[in-house]
This record gives structure tokens, sequence and C-alpha cells, in this order.
């Protein structure tokens, strides 16, 4: 396992774009992949995106493409999501997560939290209207 922090949530208002960073304080392997989940009130965890360390692949459930992105920086050993658009609905509580598998041709394990060996402890997100 390897400890990972996130940080930049907060307070937002709809419409605004909002970057979120999510540091690993262990090594990350090549082979890994990072993703972004999150969790909304009353809701299950979903799973927003993924992207492979060596930046080889990535993958984002339909719903998710357009507003999200994922981008990594392997010398600052962090992953970033960037919202724009930010909507009420997007108020949740956003993790980070690494898997030790990289994604690429079938992608269904990676919506899966057993499929992931670390979590940040999660951020808040809240959009208001």
């Amino acid at each position: 396992q390897v400890p990972l922090v996130e940080s930049g949530g907060g307070l937002v208002q709809a419409g605004d774009s909002l970057r979120l960073s999510c540091v690993a304080s262990g090594r990350i392997f090549g082979s890994d992949s990072m993703a972004w989940f999150r969790q909304a009130p009353g809701k299950e965890r979903e799973l927003i995106g993924i992207i492979n360390w060596d930046d080889s692949g990535n993958y984002y459930p339909d719903s998710m493409k357009g507003r999200f992105i994922i981008s990594r920086d392997p010398a600052k050993n962090a992953i970033y999501l960037q919202i724009d658009t930010l909507k009420p609905e997007d108020t949740a509580i956003y993790n980070c997560a690494k898997s030790p598998r990289p994604v690429g041709g079938s992608s269904d394990w990676a919506r899966s939290k057993a499929s992931y060996d670390s979590w940040g402890q999660g951020i808040q997100v809240t959009v208001s209207s």
C-alpha cells in the first residue's frame, strides 16, 4: 500500500472549475494505475476515471466523459482531477486510489473497489447553485 493524500476540495460555485490533487508518498510503479472515484450522499461510490502511471492508457465511463480529465505528474508523484463546469450534483467526497494493474482492453475491473490496494482519505467537494 502507498499512502495517498488528496487536496484542493472545498465549496465552489456552479459553473466553476476545480482541480483536485492526489499525492503519493511511496513509489508508484509503471505497471500501476491511478483512479479517481466519488461518492455523493446516499449514492454508491462511482468511478470517474483511471490513468496508467506510464501514461499508456486511460479509461472514463461514458457518464464521466467530457467534464472530467485526469492527468499525472510523475516528478511530483501526483495525479490530478480537473472538473469543468461544476454542477450541484457533483457534490461528493472524492477519493484517489492506486491499482497494481494497468488499464487497457476491458476496463470493467476498474469500477470495483477490490481492484485497488491504496486509497486516499477522501476530500469533500460541495457545489452551490
